[in-house]
């Protein structure tokens, strides 16, 4: 029985959003923003020599045909994403009235977003008193730090020796339609940061804010460190998503990465979490692992955490690098009859403005069925595809490009 794998290179746009101009960086629309072609181009011409040097080096993304789906989305060549092509490939346009994570997701995995999100306006302070008051309530302080758009970093290094003094979470958003708790695990305490996050959730959710996020970080003023305790409270998708179908088709579907968190564990079996170099081999176990017939779905997540809004370069290169060298690996991995599909969830183009997403299409390539050319599709084509293939029934509005 066939087995299905879905990997999200978060925030691998590839240009070309035929609605970019109604989303924006600050005062400016996202016009041309091409994350992978923007950092090839830049790695061509000597821009990006931070830990890295030269042209942008992916043979293996190549081969399946990641230049060729640049060059569809966009009309931007991509320069060192030259090859002879022996995989499937295209590119997806989005039609959720937005550009993070749950829309890019929940529409990927056939469910588009029905609603528009909730944004905290870029002010001091950002969020209603209502929301602030309930936030130190149930925190048990007297109020909240921060209530502004912040860097996570920026923001605990701010704020994290006055919040180790108060007691006050620090709480903050960013373009994205998110609340986020930082708190120092030791002296304000881990579980008592995610139980905050979790009472809290209901009332962003009623209010349409996507995500509640924890921020949990250690060490001392001067030398603040997030760690890897993360952990997202989401809005549930409105719909079953292709998790659900599986499912309920009584097969078995393992997360890998923040898809537990994305889809508030409906559909899901099993998470694997942890860095993206942890995330790669929980990867390969599951590969090795998962009984016919399941389906997991990975999120690697640094390229937009640690480099896209960042605006880091030459950091987003050798991450696009680093996956590629991995690549092999997974491909090595497969069984016969296995499909692994990789695609993005948004852009962000780390030559743009700003520290926002960006608004591109994505790639969809594929490993498993030989070289074909799928050209444009949409986001939930993806979902109908992968139902096909495992053999279960599609409930959404996307159609099978297999």
């Amino acid at each position: 029985m066939a087995r299905a794998f879905l990997i999200v290179l978060d925030s691998v746009g590839i240009g070309g959003a035929l609605d970019a101009d109604r989303f924006f960086n600050g005062d400016v629309p996202d016009t041309g923003a091409n994350t992978l072609a923007h950092i090839a181009q830049v790695c061509a011409a000597g821009g990006a020599e931070n830990g890295r040097s030269g042209p942008l080096r992916v043979p293996n993304l190549a081969r399946l045909g990641l230049g060729e789906a640049v060059m569809l989305a966009s009309g931007d060549k991509a320069p060192g994403l030259e090859a002879e092509v022996s995989g499937l490939w295209g590119a997806a346009s989005e039609v959720s009235p937005g550009k993070d994570t749950p829309s890019g997701h929940w529409e990927l995995a056939g469910v588009p977003v029905p609603w528009d999100w909730t944004y905290f306006p870029d002010a001091e302070p950002a969020f209603p008193a209502d929301l602030s008051a309930q936030a130190a309530r149930l925190a048990g302080t007297d109020g909240i730090l921060g209530n502004c758009h912040a860097s996570g970093t920026e923001i605990i290094a701010r704020l994290g020796e006055e919040h180790i003094r108060s007691g006050w979470p620090i709480c903050y958003t960013s373009a994205d339609s998110v609340f986020q708790i930082a708190a120092h695990e030791e002296h304000f305490g881990l579980e008592r940061l995610l139980e905050l996050c979790r009472r809290l959730a209901p009332m962003l959710h009623e209010m349409k804010v996507g995500r509640v996020i924890a921020r949990p970080f250690v060490g001392t003023p001067g030398a603040f460190e997030r760690t890897g305790n993360r952990k997202d409270f989401a809005i549930a998708p409105p719909s079953p998503t292709l998790c659900d179908w599986v499912q309920g088709a009584g097969r078995r579907v393992y997360a890998v990465g923040k898809i537990g968190d994305i889809f508030s564990m409906q559909g899901i079996d099993e998470v694997r979490k942890g860095k993206d170099a942890d995330l790669m081999e929980h990867l390969l176990d599951v590969l090795g692992e998962a009984e016919d017939g399941a389906f997991t779905f990975a999120n690697f997540v640094e390229f937009d955490s640690l480099y896209g809004h960042r605006r880091d370069v030459s950091g987003y290169a050798r991450a696009l690098e680093w996956f590629d060298a991995e690549m092999p690996r997974i491909e090595a991995a497969m069984r016969p009859g296995d499909l692994v599909l990789l695609t993005a969830d948004h852009g962000n183009d780390p030559t743009w403005t700003g520290t926002d997403h960006t608004r591109e299409r994505v790639p969809v390539l594929g490993v498993g069925l030989g070289e074909k050319s799928i050209g444009h599709v949409a986001f939930v084509d993806v979902a109908a595809s992968i139902a096909v293939h495992l053999g279960v029934p599609s409930q959404g509005p996307g159609r099978s490009f297999l």
